[in-house]
This record gives C-alpha cells, structure tokens and sequence, in this order.
C-alpha cells in the first residue's frame, strides 16, 4: 500500500513539473496581452525557462504582438522551445527597438527549437519613402547556436537581412517562409557567415537582395528544395573584402528552382583583396531556373556602387566547383560567366547537361569565360565559351581559356 501512494506522489511531482515547463508570455506571471508590447513579458518567461534543469518550452500564443525587441541569451541548463504561435510585429520607427542591429537574437544556446507558425514582422516600409532612413536591424539573429532547429516560421519586411547566422554548427532551418519586396534593399533572406553544418531545406524566400548568402567561414553548408524569387539569387559571397578571412568550403545547392531573380547561382569576389582566401567544394545540382538574369556566375571583380579597385585582381582562390543539371530559361543573352583571377585563377570547374534558353532581343545565346579551364560534359555550344568574341579556344586550345 505504501508502494503505491509512493508511486501516486512521484506521479503528481511528474505532472507538476511538465506543467511548469511551459513559460506562456500571456500567463498571469508574465502578464503579456495580445495588441500590447511583450518585451518584459518574454524576457522574463525566457528568463525563467533557461533557468531551468528540466526541458522547457516558451510560448506565445495566437494573436498580434508588439515586441521592442528581445536578445534572449544562453547557455541555458535544458534543451529550450520556443513556440511562436502569434504574430510579433517590431516597432514602425528604429528608434524605438532596443537594439539597433538586431531585432529578435539568440545567443549562445544548445539545443533550441524555435517553431510554431507565427511570425517575425520587421514592419520595413523604407522601400515607400526614399527619405526614411535605412536601418541594420535584424529580423532574427543567431550568434553561437548550437544543435537547433528553426522550423514553421515566417520572417516579413525585416529592415535588414532577415536571418543572420554567425559562429553557429549544427543549425537546421525547415518550412521557412522569408518575404520583402523586390525594391526593399539588403534584406538578404538567410545570411550565413563562419559556421559549420547547417541545413536550410523546403525554404521559401523572395527578397530585395539574395535569398540565401554564405559568408567567410561558410563550411559544410547544404541547401535542398529552396524556391527563391524574387531577389538577386543564389550567392557564395562577397569574399576577400576582408583581411583574415575564414575558407569557405564544403557547399551543396540542390533541387531549387529559381524565378525572375537578377542573378542565379553566384560566387562573387572583390578584386584588391586585402589577404588570399579561398573557396573549394561547392557544388549546384538540379536547378531549375525561369527567366533568371546571369544563370551562372562566377564573378571574381565583384564591385557594387564602385567601391574598389578594379585594376587589382582577387586574390580569393576558386577551386573544385560544379554546375550540374542546371535547366530552364535566362534573362539575358549571357547564360554562363565563368570571370575569374588573373593572379589566381579558378581550378577545376565543371559544367554538366547545361540546358538553358534565352529568347529575349538583346542578342543571340552566349557564354563569357576568363582565366579558367572549365570541363563541359553535355553543355550546348554556344554555353561551353565557344561563341564568345573574346575567345582564345583554338584547336590548339581545347580547354577554352579566355581573356579579355
């Protein structure tokens, strides 16, 4: 008899537990209000569910919120959720968030799940006034976290890039849907910069900027069934504006279709890099494309608003690269540039059944090559540098080595 009253006691202590697990924003602890600002409310249920040995799991409940903003930092003692069920809209005017650069950020936590259908509204409505003043602000910010997935979110007219990703291993980001207009400059859909596994798959991202961006350090980084449009594309880059850059290397893009993007699947270098750097293994297989500008690019005098000297090459090596099974239709008459170092140029590039049109009126399908001896295997001719009226590909010349 006594067994079993032991047994019923450590029963209710069980269930008292689990219910204390769930930090609710709205609770009466917390006192959060839908319509109301929930910054003191979520710092303090964050506050309480890190605390805790047991796993834990933040709310926030159906409804539209006002959030100033919230750096919701670790390490914490469990593996946390965070269940985002409303609506968090940040402040129409920057001065009023509570953080300038960042917005929502997570820093130094294990084992976060960030989930729940709700979403993050930067409320960016520059791209209306060319007087409003642009901001740095981030919609969501991950700073060295680790072993977390980011799932079933939504991130809208952020002020800034919508997701920025440093210092992070092990990150998944699934079912994600990033949304700005086209005309809403550097909101770049997920930044990613000196991080190590992380995963970005069944994403949808339209921007005014890239929809998915690798930064230095960008290593074994897989990105499958992305659909990005509109925005600039695809992008490993910028690399080399920077002394004491990290190599980026270990990249897979596939299965993604791109629409009416400005660039397709990208690798940018500034030319003058301060230091040497590198960018190996990256590889793009079954892309679809439909009337995207520049498919495949490969661009090592990258230099926006004229910002450098273009007479000094990049000194960022490119090497082991790939396009594999790359198909639909090109915005331009140049579906392929491959435009890389004079001091350093790219090594083992491959382009394999390259199949894309172009039928606009700017001139007849063609490719651009420059200090680089690409391997076509299946690639139509006017695509494989063979049309190019700055071609040196002779008989003699059977690696199609060009310069201008």
């Amino acid at each position: 008899m006594a067994g079993d009253w032991i047994f019923v006691f450590l029963l209710l202590a069980s269930i008292a537990k689990v219910q204390s697990s769930v930090f609710d924003v709205t609770s009466a602890a917390y006192g959060g209000k839908p319509n109301s600002d929930i910054t003191q409310a979520l710092a303090n249920a964050w506050r309480d569910a890190c605390a805790s040995t047991w796993p834990t799991k933040v709310v926030i409940p159906k409804g539209t919120y006002n959030l100033r903003g919230a750096i919701l930092q670790g390490p914490c003692k469990a593996p946390i959720e965070v269940q985002v069920q409303g609506n968090l809209k940040a402040p129409l005017d920057s001065k009023y968030l509570t953080k300038q650069d960042t917005w929502v950020g997570f820093q130094y936590v294990d084992r976060l799940t960030l989930y729940g259908g709700g979403s993050f509204d930067g409320q960016n409505n520059c791209y209306k006034n060319k007087y409003c003043k642009a901001t740095d602000a981030i919609n969501l910010r991950l700073d060295f976290v680790t072993n977390a997935m980011i799932r079933d979110i939504t991130s809208l007219d952020s002020k800034h890039f919508h997701i920025n990703v440093f210092g992070c291993r092990n990150v998944t980001f699934q079912y994600v849907t990033i949304t700005a207009p086209e005309d809403s400059a550097n909101t770049d859909g997920i930044h990613i910069g000196r991080s190590y596994g992380i995963t970005i798959d069944h994403t949808t991202i339209g921007t005014g900027d890239d929809c998915i961006s690798l930064g230095d350090g960008s290593q074994r980084i897989i990105v499958t069934n992305v659909t990005c449009g509109p925005g600039h594309g695809i992008s490993i880059g910028s690399l080399g504006k920077y002394q004491s850059e990290v190599p980026v290397a270990g990249v897979l893009v596939k299965n993604c279709t791109l629409t009416n993007t400005q660039n397709g699947l990208r690798i940018k270098t500034w030319p003058g890099s301060p230091a040497f750097g590198t960018a190996t293994h990256i590889h793009f297989q079954d892309i679809a494309m439909v009337n995207v500008g520049n498919p495949i690019f490969i661009d090592q005098q990258y230099c926006p608003y004229s910002q450098c000297a273009q007479k000094a090459p990049s000194t960022v090596q490119i090497s082991s690269v790939s396009f594999v099974n790359i198909k639909g239709t090109s915005a331009t008459p140049v579906a392929v540039q491959l435009m890389c170092s004079r001091k350093l140029p790219c090594q083992n590039v491959g382009l394999e059944d390259i199949d894309i049109t172009y039928s606009g009126d700017k001139g007849p399908l063609t490719s651009q090559c420059a200090y680089v001896k690409p391997q076509f295997t299946r690639v139509a001719n006017p695509l494989s540098c063979a049309t190019n009226p700055f071609s040196l590909r002779s008989r003699r010349n059977p690696a199609n080595v060009l310069s201008r």
